[in-house]
């Protein structure tokens, strides 16, 4: 079949996502299927590598649940975009948050193929979905098949828009997580490391783990704080400073290539989001390279690890509560260790040739429903 997997977001600047099109792109492919992905593009069109990407649309960033969506306005878009449909004749269209840019939107109005969604947000604030969803019902009818990736996700979506949905989660690299690497030599000296990683944005919760980290400190003195991810020394590094504890180590950016190492030089894996997470890859992540976790207690890492097996959920904003079970699994290898093994075998379930795969036969289950009703 040939499909067209569709970003509201500028792929230019990589995110959850971005990163979720381009492994299912890649997998889909290994199956035998024709695809090109549909996106706002910032970038220069000859700083596009893949032929298989098609870039429409300038993007704005704007601010969305805490963080920045870069997405496409323009209503000007929409005659672009038919007469792209019109060229590929595509028969799954696959669109990623669909009712979240002009983008999507436009592809909704003139696609003819089988249109399926993937609705990955979560928010646990007050949004105005409420105000503006009846404007998005037509588009939102034109769906045939809905996903979302997480329980959290469906109930959120539910809510504006009732309807059928099917649970497909994100999926990882698997493979590339789980094999065996040298450590960092420079963080491999016998002093146990706490890792986090995670963009500089306020709901991932590191301001509380940097709070929790004197504490931690208090009860292993030998203990070391790594920190991967954009930005997050210049908007952290002045509590750092504050803090004034030495092993608070800042790596910045870490290209995604060099990141199963550091999750395999680390002892313990913490991800103290405080909400509007519909998932947790970077728990994935961390179980895939056999790593315990302490993680708060959201819906979106709820889902993920069961308290007390593949590591320890602690209420959000408790900084004592982050302290001691960090402190807790640190003082005891064996329980890391089986804690790393189940989170292991957990993740092995969402590698991507595994969800690839029932992406795969939603769409054909989809696909051959409409060709019955017509």
């Amino acid at each position: 079949m040939k499909i067209a997997l569709v970003s509201p977001y500028d792929f230019a600047h990589p995110g959850g996502v971005a990163n979720h099109i381009t492994f299912l792109y890649k997998e889909l492919l290994k199956i035998g299927h024709q695809v090109k992905i549909i996106t706002s593009y910032s970038g220069t069109s000859d700083s596009l590598e893949n032929k298989d990407i098609i870039a429409i649309g300038r993007p704005v960033p704007i601010p969305s649940a805490g963080s920045i969506a870069r997405i496409t306005l323009s209503p000007t878009i929409f005659s672009p975009v038919k007469a792209i449909l019109e060229r590929e004749n595509f028969d799954i269209i696959h669109l990623h948050d669909p009712l979240y840019s002009m983008l999507t939107l436009a592809v909704l109005r003139h696609s003819k193929a089988t249109n399926i969604g993937t609705f990955h947000a979560f928010q646990n604030t007050r949004t105005p979905w409420h105000l503006v969803s009846p404007l998005f019902q037509r588009s939102f009818n034109r769906l045939h098949g809905r996903i979302a990736v997480s329980e959290p996700a469906k109930r959120f979506i539910s809510r504006y828009f009732p309807s059928e949905y099917n649970i497909i989660p994100n999926g990882i690299d698997f493979k590339r997580f789980s094999t065996p690497l040298p450590p960092i030599e420079k963080l491999y000296d016998g002093n146990p490391n706490i890792l986090f990683v995670g963009r500089a944005e306020k709901r991932k919760g590191l301001n509380y783990l940097l709070e929790a980290y004197p504490l931690i400190k208090r009860e292993m003195p030998q203990s070391r704080l790594v920190i991967v991810g954009p930005e997050t020394r210049k908007k952290y590094g002045a509590l750092a400073q504050k803090i004034a504890l030495p092993d608070i180590v800042f790596t910045d950016y870490v290209p995604n290539e060099a990141l199963p190492q550091y999750y395999q030089t680390c002892d313990l894996f913490c991800s103290p989001a405080t909400g509007g997470e519909s998932f947790g890859i970077v728990l994935l992540e961390a179980m895939a390279a056999s790593r315990a976790i302490v993680a708060s207690s959201i819906e979106g890492y709820a889902g993920l690890i069961n308290d007390g097996v593949e590591g320890i959920l602690v209420p959000p904003r408790d900084i004592h509560g982050l302290a001691e079970a960090i402190v807790k699994l640190l003082k005891d290898e064996p329980r890391r260790r089986e804690m790393g093994l189940q989170g292991l075998h957990k993740a092995e379930h969402y590698s991507w040739p595994n969800v690839a795969k029932t992406i795969n036969e939603y769409y054909i289950s989809i696909h051959n429903r409409l060709k019955c009703e017509k």
